[in-house]
């Protein structure tokens, strides 16, 4: 139900949700290159050191859901606000914080607003844009995510070293204030289709605690210990599906998994997606910094091709998934990244920078032909009052993808490097691992591709004819 009947102009929407989707990649990625500045500060240890990141992750993964049936029910303009306000505030606090528990936490207090935002900006855009608008429209708000992951690493490296490490965080509150007040005097509309409906409480902490120990689990794996919680977070999500199939008001509504074929793939698409192709850039930095010797610098300048491909065509594949089917659409992106994955096993000490870069750039067209008609496809496969849901379903694939790639590259370093520095000594070991985590994620991918092919439908003839849903 809106409660408002002023109507919301596209391109406002699509602009205040754009800048707010590049305001919390651009920060994940620009804290990365100031770790060992926050480290050396608060004198943590690598393992404290990891849960600067791991705590804002979690609390991402853990929220996204809840805060997506929570904005159906109350409202999505109400909790983008809370977001974008909550993320400026603790942005503006954690400069001033006095240890390392205070610290940790309000990245916590972030990773709740990351949720808040994304749960809820993909569901405005899809509120606001007719279905043959929404893939272009989609397409722009994820170009803005990857311009932020592109520009966060150098700019970043650029605040810390003339500024120091709190000025990452002192940028994004000004962004954070522009965004809040565009968003409060321009966004009059609300959108509340489930509107009435209870918020299922027990459903959401349980669904939050298992999730907690399996992410926590991946985050510390390889380690031995680490596979009891995830078999603790396996355990408590099928607790959880028995219980939320039962309920009539439900956290998340399962009848999205087991009733509609096109959620289900797309949702898990993402999952496989992520989990092949996070590790990437990861193992590519340490390949051209170890291996060939490069400045971080020189190899952000390298990895950056991905990102800039990605972010260049994201608009124009998102506006071809409006015309035909995002289900096929999304596959061919996947077909792309599988070939990429593939190529990358021959990996070696001699590879060119040409070839290289080819492949990185096989991997940004790969990504952009599949993120924003994957998320049309999962968009436009729901109601109305489940956009908050649905939005908040893609940033958890996602994150728990993320998590599942670097768990299988850190198990790999462990049972073939062992637990000593990358170095020229071992470098061979590093391209065993390397070699071995690209063939591993390519099979993944060659899943993912089988997956995502289920959904690709014949409409008189032809598969390139779009698909509706409902």
């Amino acid at each position: 139900m809106n409660q408002s009947t002023r109507e919301v102009p596209k391109n406002t929407a699509l602009f205040i949700t754009a800048f707010a989707s590049f305001i919390t990649p651009f920060m994940g990625s620009s804290i990365n290159v100031a770790l060992p500045d926050i480290g050396g500060n608060f004198s943590m240890d690598a393992v404290t050191l990891s849960w600067v990141n791991t705590s804002y992750l979690l609390a991402s993964a853990v929220f996204l859901v809840p805060m997506g049936k929570l904005a159906d029910i109350t409202g999505r303009r109400k909790i983008f606000l809370t977001g974008i306000a909550l993320l400026t505030l603790s942005s503006a606090a954690i400069v001033f914080s006095t240890g390392t528990f205070l610290f940790i936490t309000l990245r916590v207090v972030q990773g709740l607003s990351s949720a808040m935002i994304f749960g809820t900006a993909l569901a405005i855009i899809t509120s606001v844009f007719p279905a043959n608008e929404r893939g272009k429209a989609m397409g722009i708000n994820i170009s803005a995510i990857y311009l932020g992951l592109t520009l966060g690493p150098f700019l970043g490296g650029v605040l810390t070293h003339q500024f120091g490490w709190e000025s990452i965080f002192f940028v994004i509150v000004p962004f954070g204030i522009l965004v809040f007040l565009l968003s409060r005097f321009k966004l009059k509309q609300e959108w509340a289709e489930a509107q009435g409906e209870p918020f299922d409480w027990p459903g959401s902490l349980l669904y939050g605690a298992a999730l907690t120990a399996f992410m926590a689990g991946l985050s510390i794996l390889p380690k031995t210990w680490g596979y009891l919680p995830i078999a603790a977070g396996v355990a408590g999500m099928v607790v959880f599906v028995m219980v939320e199939r039962r309920k009539t008001f439900p956290v998340f509504n399962m009848d999205l998994f087991f009733k509609n074929r096109i959620f289900a793939v797309s949702s898990f698409s993402a999952l496989i997606n992520y989990s092949a192709t996070f590790g990437i850039s990861f193992l590519m930095s340490l390949y051209l910094q170890y291996v060939k010797d490069m400045s971080p610098q020189g190899a952000g300048e390298i990895l950056a091709i991905q990102p800039v491909i990605m972010a260049v065509c994201s608009p124009f594949t998102g506006k071809l998934s409006d015309r035909f089917d995002p289900g096929l659409i999304a596959t061919i992106g996947l077909i792309l990244l599988t070939t990429g994955l593939f190529i990358f096993t021959g990996l070696s000490t001699n590879s060119s920078f040409v070839f290289i870069g080819t492949t990185l750039g096989i991997f940004g067209l790969g990504f952009a032909f599949f993120s924003s008609p994957n998320t049309n496809a999962i968009m436009g496969s729901v109601e109305k009052k489940y956009y908050g849901l649905a939005s908040g379903t893609v940033g958890t694939m996602r994150l728990i993808g993320q998590l599942i790639s670097m768990g299988i590259v850190m198990l790999l370093f462990s049972l073939i490097i062992g637990e000593v520095s990358i170095s020229q000594q071992n470098q061979e070991a590093f391209l065993t691992s390397a070699r071995i985590s690209f063939l591993i994620f390519a099979l993944l991918g060659l899943t993912g591709v089988v997956l995502s092919s289920l959904r690709i439908r014949k409409s008189n003839g032809s598969l390139l004819k779009r698909s509706y849903y409902f």
